[in-house]
């Protein structure tokens, strides 16, 4: 998979399913040994950290799925170089146990293999997480 077109559409799909909650469809996007990281101290902010292959991911991206919603994402920019990607996206977001939403930005920056998400790195504000979850 080397198409940039391609690569954005299976971002998009796993975006979609991450907005509409379908942890099996955002999985589905990943390669068996996919790698998902939320990059950030992970002492400061328990969420933080590395999870590989798809049952992690299930239970991981499960657990993010219930307690944040993605109420909006607006795609800000679109990179694609190689089997890389970068995507900055502008998010609303709903803090699902206590019905907080805010703003935010965040960085994703996908490498693809064999025409699937084989590693998926996050930037978030993780200082703006640690406030609504605390």
């Amino acid at each position: 998979m080397g198409h940039r077109e391609d690569m954005l559409e299976v971002i998009r799909v796993a975006y979609a399913a991450r907005a509409r909650g379908d942890v099996a469809g955002l999985v589905a996007a990943f390669h068996p040994e996919g790698v998902f990281t939320l990059v950030g101290d992970k002492s400061a902010l328990e969420l933080t950290g590395s999870v590989q292959g798809h049952p992690p991911l299930r239970e991981a991206f499960g657990q993010f799925i219930a307690n944040f919603d993605f109420v909006k994402r607006d795609i800000l920019g679109e990179v694609v170089e190689g089997q890389h990607a970068a995507v900055r996206s502008r998010l609303v977001v709903r803090h699902s146990p206590t019905g907080k939403t805010f703003t935010t930005e965040v960085l994703d920056l996908f490498r693809f293999q064999d025409g699937k998400i084989v590693e998926l790195t996050e930037f978030a504000d993780t200082a703006q997480i640690k406030a609504i979850v605390s």
